[in-house]
């Protein structure tokens, strides 16, 4: 699959994300010089994270029956330390439903083994970057 970010005008800081039929604006904050008119990298990269939680607790719990209603996941950054190596992201797992303890509690394992979460605490990730 291959992801298009492209600047949308010569004077200005914002871009526009194209992945297959899915455009979504992205631009860099007004202290880092630009807009505002979208949301920050590191916004996406954050909310990925979130978004994997929730739609893996709701397959999962589809799969398996579980009666959920509302999910709601809160990603809350720390990003303070992120240039001596430390990059810091709580989630909060919010789920209704008519659901036991133990059900709430599987939920819970779940939403911590989904794929970005994995992907973002056990995998080595490897960038190339070349000009064309």
């Amino acid at each position: 699959m291959t992801i298009t970010v492209r600047r949308d005008d010569i004077s200005g800081t914002r871009h526009t994300v194209r992945i297959r039929a899915h455009e979504i604006p992205v631009d860099a904050a007004v202290a880092a010089g630009g807009d505002d008119a979208g949301p920050q990298p590191h916004d996406l990269y954050d909310a990925s994270l979130g978004a994997c939680k929730a739609l893996t607790v709701l397959v999962y719990a589809r799969r398996k029956g579980i009666p959920v209603e509302e999910i709601e996941v809160v990603v809350d950054r720390d990003d303070s330390e992120e240039r001596k190596g430390t990059y810091r992201l709580g989630t909060s797992l919010r789920v209704t439903g008519n659901l036991s303890e133990e059900q709430r509690a599987e939920l819970l394992r779940v939403a911590g083994k989904c794929p970005l979460h994995r992907l973002m605490t056990e995998v080595k990730t490897e960038i190339e970057t070349r000009l064309v």
